[in-house]
């Protein structure tokens, strides 16, 4: 079939059309493709750089066809404390999709709070807005509530702000507010836009502060107010376009 050189290409890389499909995020498609699970037209495809027509092109993960690309969802969780992000776990224990109905067991963290953590957590079958999201160089930012062992001082809070040095390297520059400051516990506001593991904790634990509580309460402009622990709720088009257009902006300007 020959194109007309003028109209627009419909084509878009693989890992953007598996992503979009609900398979995965978009780096872990990129995975599948590169251990040969990937198909097109009968040919298994290992290059990232390849383009399709998801309107015209068998693709099949697993020998699997996909299927025509759904409207993404995405719902916004109150995540109590004992409850694992992960879609499933191994050994049997609660994770946050048990707090959602039947139907949304499709979807996956975007992210992840770990188990002694609490507050928002998002759920979706977006691999773009997973990607956008969770990768540090779209810079989402992530506000968390904190309770602290000890009285914070100002000192404590430039350190923090400047960054820590982990064992992985100095964390990203970040924004501290104390909210409440006493003798033997401060509570702080922290906004930062890294995803490391279990990184606040560590900060404060570097500084001498241990973190008594853990509670996420924005992502970008999705905020927890009126949600109670376990509840859920529906995130509406704008406030999933909001997303994306921050990370992109942040991206962009950089």
């Amino acid at each position: 079939m020959v194109r007309n050189p003028e109209s627009t290409d419909p084509r878009e890389r693989l890992q953007k059309v598996l992503a979009a499909a609900g398979i995965a995020s978009r780096r872990k498609c990129e995975e599948l493709m590169l251990a040969g699970r990937v198909a097109v037209n009968g040919a298994v495809v290992r290059e990232l750089g390849t383009k399709v027509d998801p309107a015209t092109d068998d693709i099949r993960v697993d020998t699997v066809p996909l299927s025509t690309p759904k409207k993404p969802m995405a719902l916004a969780v109150n995540k109590p404390r004992g409850l694992l992000c992960t879609a499933k776990d191994d050994r049997g224990r609660p994770t946050v999709l048990d707090m959602v109905p039947e139907s949304s067991r499709r979807l996956y963290p975007v992210g992840r709070l770990d188990e002694d953590s609490e507050g928002l957590i998002l759920l979706s079958d977006d691999g773009e807005l997973t990607d956008l999201v969770t990768h540090p160089r779209y810079g989402i930012p992530k506000t968390y509530d904190l309770r602290i062992r000890g009285r914070l001082e100002a000192a404590d809070i430039r350190r923090v702000e400047s960054g820590v040095w982990l064992s992985e390297g100095r964390t990203a520059r970040s924004r501290v507010r104390i909210t409440k400051r006493g003798r033997e516990i401060s509570h702080v506001e922290v906004t930062l836009a890294e995803g490391r593991n279990r990184e606040l904790r560590r900060i404060f634990a570097r500084i001498g502060h241990p973190v008594l509580s853990l509670r996420r309460i924005r992502i970008g402009k999705i905020a927890l107010a009126g949600l109670k622990p376990g509840a859920w709720r529906k995130l509406k088009a704008h406030e999933i376009d909001s997303l994306k257009a921050m990370a992109r902006g942040h991206r962009t300007s950089r």
